[in-house]
């Protein structure tokens, strides 16, 4: 018994580790290991199969909770900005290679307050979706390739009514060849491979998504102006409400390297695995529709999303699961030896995800219970 609980505590000691090293990155637009300059960089734990994430449940130790830590109700996960600083966030320990990602949300209110959700590689490669609380009625659309933000013109509004009073599912679906943003099933933005003119995103991706102060006085005047801040806390708290996320990697395999410093997708290797194996076999987006026209252009979105939250990371626990919390990146963040990813999105021994046969004393205490019910002893 205490050789099995010390296995435990060894495994839990792992993921605390894994979390903690992945602690460098995701402040807006650098990486600590950038596959850029070097292919050393440690390789991306992969999803390699998709996850139903209901945060109505709870939280699951796959996302790693940073800049504070969100609440958990009937209404999902509640990231709340309630004074300048508060930026909190989640962000899974896994990467996908080309993939979809399916949030449930409500976007939070107030001047200045962005709601967000960000996909983001190593080598600063980034799809977004954001939410400023000072207009419900669009969500803003973005991409950059390899952190390059000389320009500012690849971004747009597009429609999303009453985004902050109700539930939306929003969708990115990405591939090699183009990426698609849906509002409930309407698309409403196309980019293709070609039409992002040599910074189309292409390597593995985190997903984070959470809520911050765009218009905090201490930002540059450009943040707090493209935010449409600056934000009055006395107004506030502002709370955001992510009811659930599902996320399907389109490769498969344990992990994900760099072959080169190219940033080209045809690079990146697969560990156990191959990059497209699941494409196709995730099912579809369900499009009801699709937008005629884009709302507006806005060429002074700035990349990276979430403002930088703490750095730290622990790992508790309060019964099951262990829930990990930190900012992970850089493929720091690894799932132990011996542990495996459930379809909710958990982190369990390989052991716990199999249903174990009765053990033999109990099946024999039924067959004579029975028998004696079957004679009329009972």
């Amino acid at each position: 018994m205490m050789a099995s609980s010390r296995r435990w505590r060894a495994a839990a000691a792992a993921v605390t580790t894994a979390a903690m090293l992945a602690n460098a990155t995701f402040a807006q637009t650098w990486s600590s290991c950038n596959p850029l300059y070097t292919t050393t960089c440690p390789a991306n734990t992969a999803l390699g199969m998709n996850v139903d994430v209901e945060f109505t449940n709870g939280g699951v130790n796959s996302f790693v909770a940073s800049g504070g830590i969100p609440t958990y109700g009937a209404d999902g996960a509640i990231f709340t900005v309630a004074k300048s600083g508060d930026a909190p966030q989640l962000t899974s320990v896994f990467y996908i290679m080309f993939g979809r990602v399916e949030v449930t949300m409500k976007s939070a209110p107030g001047a200045g307050i962005v709601s967000s959700l960000v996909l983001q590689s190593d080598d600063l490669d980034e799809i977004d979706m954001e939410w400023l609380g000072a207009d419900s009625t669009e969500v803003q659309t973005n991409y950059f390739g390899k952190g390059q933000t000389g320009s500012f013109n690849r971004g747009q509004f597009n429609p999303a009514a009453n985004n902050q009073g109700q539930f939306i599912k929003y969708t990115i679906d990405w591939t090699a060849d183009r990426i698609m943003w849906y509002v409930d099933g309407t698309a409403v933005r196309t980019l293709t491979f070609n039409d992002a003119a040599g910074q189309y995103p292409q390597t593995p991706m985190q997903i984070k998504f959470g809520a911050w102060s765009g218009g905090d006085p201490s930002n540059p005047s450009g943040t707090i102006e493209w935010a449409r801040g600056p934000t009055d806390y006395s107004k506030g708290p502002f709370s955001m409400s992510v009811k659930s996320v599902v996320v399907s990697d389109y490769s498969t395999g344990k992990s994900y390297t760099y072959g080169d410093t190219s940033g080209t997708w045809q690079s990146i290797k697969s560990d156990g695995g191959t990059i497209n194996g699941n494409l196709g076999k995730a099912g579809s987006v369900t499009v009801t529709a699709s937008a005629s026209a884009v709302t507006s252009l806005s060429p002074s979105i700035p990349a990276g999303g979430i403002g930088r939250g703490a750095n730290s990371a622990t790992l508790t626990q309060t019964g099951w699961p262990w829930v990990a919390t930190g900012t992970p990146s850089n493929g720091g963040s690894t799932i132990p030896s011996g542990w495996v990813m459930t379809p909710e999105g958990k982190i369990v021994p390989a052991s716990s995800s199999i249903v174990k046969p009765p053990q033999p004393i109990l099946l024999l205490i039924g067959s004579v219970v029975l028998g004696l019910f079957a004679v009329g002893w009972c």
